[in-house]
């Protein structure tokens, strides 16, 4: 049960009062410190993040059982969603501040069905809000890169 609170929790990340905001920044710092100055590379990145969000299907749902229906503490989800909107694009500040604010616009907001994923049981619920907020980063943030907007 240990392991799935702190990584829930993403270390305890989680019982601090923003703890989705910090979790999301965290894994920003964490995306530019791994793979800086260029794209990550293609494989390690899909890997890690499909690792992430998986993982964080299964915790959720084990400490859901005892913290309640999508917990506040729970914030795995808000690195999931934030890796996945990082996914496949440059590594520098400006594209990880953009991603970050898109992906905590989309996170709060909930637009174009992201709050109907909250439906969805158990730790699958829980992590596909976040992973849809990312989806939608991505997009936008693909667009930004392709058409060079900056």
């Amino acid at each position: 049960m240990l392991f799935h609170k702190l990584y829930s929790s993403t270390l305890g990340i989680g019982f601090i009062k923003g703890g989705g905001t910090i979790a999301a920044a965290v894994c920003g710092i964490c995306w530019y410190l791994a793979w800086s100055g260029g794209y990550p590379p293609l494989w390690p990145s899909v890997i890690i993040t499909i690792a992430i969000t998986l993982a964080g299907v299964w915790s959720s749902s084990v400490v859901e059982a005892i913290w309640g229906k999508d917990p506040s503490k729970v914030v795995i989800d808000e690195v999931a969603g934030m890796a996945i909107g990082l996914l496949f694009l440059p590594v520098n500040v400006k594209y990880l501040l953009c991603a970050f604010i898109l992906f905590r616009f989309f996170d709060i907001v909930k637009p174009f069905y992201i709050r109907k994923m909250e439906d969805l049981p158990s730790g699958w619920g829980i992590m596909a809000d976040d992973v849809l907020a990312g989806v939608y980063t991505n997009i936008i943030l693909q667009a930004v890169v392709w058409w060079n907007l900056f």
